[in-house]
Formats: structure tokens, sequence, C-alpha cells
């Protein structure tokens, strides 16, 4: 008999060694202490696959999937590739019944060689290249966003088919957020701005073009938001665009994307952006907005990414060396860094670490576990507790690294991007293997 089950209310009065809201839905720790993500142990993938690795709890995953799909019924869900998209996460989705948004010419190939079908493909990009654009009507995705009089016409001309395309428009909704991550402001690069009717001579300019078939619009107001509220700002200005399109060309636009950028939580308090109260907000501002409006209720899709990807992974890293500086912080330094995370130095990203090899037992210290790479900013995470006897030897878990950090990663240093390692059942797999120097020396020409 244990002391938890002597005394059941030290049970209820100590913390979760794992939030729920920010780990794996199949987290949990062994007997041994050792954190365990889909029943296997991540010093196990650590022994196996080597450190600096990414893991992705395939349960997870389809988890948040399923969910958005309860939670917006009668909206078209469509996975954002950029945050993590390999062939197996593209058949994640697509089994999941998820669409897949791509960004380039290799997620577009990704997507194909994972099973999605093109007309459930929607292919983004603020500079698309003729020979991007051409690889999407050729093999035939579902819809192409516009950004751009230029890409206007490369499409036009590629066309061999009629095209379904959006136009990508800027609601100019300001969710107040770093500037890196607020899209839906006029003043940046993506879309054509309501102001000064650049979004209405957009639409001038694919009428023009009977090959293209203008379905609808699309926005997105930015990444990390949490006030479901905003959204419904946007859906309100972007059904009275439509609306004014309509009077001025008679067309009538049955579409309306309103992409993705919910917000997910990385350490503990942050908050996250509420599906049902989402789901609400769409439906009400729907209803006011095309009441208003005298304008016929269009479909509405929705395009997730590091909401259903994100909590699904986790890095490992393992201790090299441990080092206090007088009347300084105490620095963990570990084998990965600024080329497999490059959030931190990017947009001062905050993760939350967790000892994975055994229980943290004892007083715990502050500490920044730092990168090893050679810049004075390379961090993982600063001011994170950990136990005051971490080592090196020990293997850290950082949590929410399953978004924007496989497809972000970089060879800074020469040193070869991190294996992706999926997890499920009591089974370790590898999606994508480590890279090494002989793949990086293959693509030197001298």
């Amino acid at each position: 008999m244990t002391l938890l089950e002597i005394l059941p209310s030290i049970g209820k009065a100590a913390p979760l060694r794992f939030d729920p809201a920010i780990w794996p839905v199949t987290t949990c720790s062994d007997e041994d202490g050792r954190l365990c993500v889909g029943d296997v142990p991540l010093t196990d993938i650590a022994d196996e696959f080597r450190t600096p690795t990414y893991v992705i709890d395939e349960t997870d995953f389809r988890h948040r999937a399923c969910r958005y799909r309860r939670a917006l019924p009668g909206v078209e869900i469509v996975y954002a590739g950029k945050s993590l998209l390999t062939t197996a996460v593209a058949r994640w989705a697509r089994e999941e019944g998820l669409g897949v948004d791509v960004c380039s010419a290799g997620e577009l190939a990704t997507a194909l060689a994972g099973g999605v079908e093109p007309a459930r493909i929607i292919m983004h990009g603020n500079a698309k290249s003729p020979d991007e654009l051409r690889d999407a009507v050729t093999v035939g995705v579902g819809r192409i966003v516009v950004d751009s009089a230029m890409e206007i016409a490369y499409l036009a001309g590629l066309a061999r088919r009629r095209q379904r395309v959006l136009i990508r428009v800027t609601p100019d909704v300001d969710i107040h957020g770093h500037p890196a991550v607020t899209t839906g402001i006029s003043d940046q690069k993506f879309g054509f701005t309501l102001q000064g009717d650049r979004a209405d001579v957009a639409v001038q300019r694919v009428l023009a073009h009977p090959i293209l078939d203008l379905v609808g619009l699309h926005c997105h107001i930015g990444s990390q938001v949490t006030d479901a509220a905003r959204y419904g700002e946007a859906i309100h200005r972007m059904i009275a665009a439509m609306a004014d399109m309509r009077a001025r060309h008679g067309v009538i636009l049955t579409e309306l994307n309103i992409g993705g950028g919910h917000g997910i939580p990385y350490v503990v308090g942050d908050r996250e952006l509420d599906l049902d109260k989402l789901a609400r907000v769409i439906e009400e501002s729907l209803d006011d907005a095309c009441a208003a409006a005298h304008f016929p209720r269009p479909a509405i899709v929705v395009e997730p990414g590091r909401a259903i990807s994100g909590r699904a992974g986790v890095t490992l890293y393992r201790v090299c060396a441990v080092k206090t500086q007088p009347g300084g912080r105490t620095f963990v330094a570990v084998d990965g860094g600024m080329s497999d995370n490059p959030r931190v130095s990017l947009y001062g990203a905050q993760y939350t670490v967790a000892l994975a090899n055994r229980h943290p037992l004892g007083i715990k210290q502050r500490v920044t576990v730092a990168g090893r790479h050679c810049e004075a900013g390379d961090e993982i995470a600063r001011d994170v507790e950990l136990p005051a006897d971490v080592h090196p030897g020990d293997v850290l878990a950082v949590a929410c690294t399953g978004a924007y950090h496989h497809s972000m990663a970089s060879n800074y240093n020469m040193v070869g991007r991190p294996p992706l390692v999926a997890v499920q059942d009591g089974r370790a797999r590898a999606l994508v293997r480590r890279e090494t120097i002989a793949d990086l020396l293959s693509r030197d020409c001298g």
C-alpha cells in the first residue's frame, strides 16, 4: 500500500506532475518515475534514437482532430500542414476526415503522398512561384488562395480547366499580439486590403478570367488567438465585404475561410481558445452578419494547425553540462537548441520542461535550459524549475513542441535535424529519420 492510498488527501493537495492542458493526453509516469507518452518510456526513445528527438503522440493528434469535428459539426476542418507535415501526419489528418492546407510544392507533394485527395487540399502562400501554381492546377487542388495581382495573372495563364480560387483579404482585425503573429491588419505582407478597394480590384481581375472560379474569401487574423470574439469581428467584416462585392459585381460568394491561429497553452496559466465558444461565436456572428446584409449564409472553413499538432509533440534532450555563474543564473546545457527550436529566439516563446528519466525528488531550483549553438540567445527555456540535482546524462522533455519545430528546424552550425518518432500503444516508430553529416555533405557541390 502506498502513502497516497493511506492518506488520499495528500494526492488531492499535491500538484500534478504533468499538466494535462500542456502535455499529450497519454502522458504518465511509470513505477520508476520515467515519463511515458503513448505507453512508451521516453528514455527508451532517447536510448534508441538518441537526442535531440521529436516525439509525436498519434493518439493525441487524432484526439484533437476529432475534437474539432465534434465541436464544429457544420464547419469544414482543414489541417494547416505548415505546423507539422509528414506523409504519416497527412494520413492521420485524412483518416480523421480533415482536409490539408499547404504552402509549397514540397508540402503539396507530402500531402499527396499521404493519400490526401487533391480536392481536399487548399494551396496557400503569399509568393507562390509559377512552378508551384502549375503543380497545384495540374493535380487539381480543391482551392488556391490568391494573394497578389501577379498570382492571378500567372494562375489564369497556367490553368487548363476551371480552377476554384479564394481571395485572401485582410479584415483589419488587430489581435493586439506580437507583430510577428498578427496577420489580420492591413500593414503586413498577406492578402488584399479592404481599404482602398484593393480586394475589390482583385475580385474584378479574377472575374475577368473565365477559367478561374471565384468561390469565396479567405482571412487569417493571427496566431495564438485565445479570444473567440475576434473571429466574430472578422466574420462581420468579411460578410459585409461579400455583400458589397455582390452589389458591385453581381457575384454571390459561397465560401468564407476564417483561417486558424487558435491559441494553445505552453506553460501553466496560459489561455487557450475555447472551441465550444468559437462554435457559438461563428453561429451567432454568421446569423447577425448575414441578416444585416441580406446575404445568403456561406460555408465556413477553419484551418487549425498548432491546435491539433502542438500538444501532441514532446522534444527530448540530454543534459551535457550544468554550471552556475557567480551571482548569476544556473545553466543546464543540452545537446539541441535553436536549430531544432527556433521559436524561443524568434518570438520569445516559453516552454514547460520536465525531467524524463527519473522521479524529480528533493528541492528544485530555477535554471535556464541553454542550447548547444554559438549564440548567446540560444535558449530552450528560461527560469524553469528543475531538480537541484540535475546532472549530465539526465533526459529532459520539453512539452508542446509538435508545431513549428520539425517544420522550422535548420542546420545551424551544420547540425543535422532530429528524427521525428511517433508513439502509440506502447510502440515507437520513426516517421522521419535523423539527418546525418553525409546528408549535409551530399548537397555541397564544392
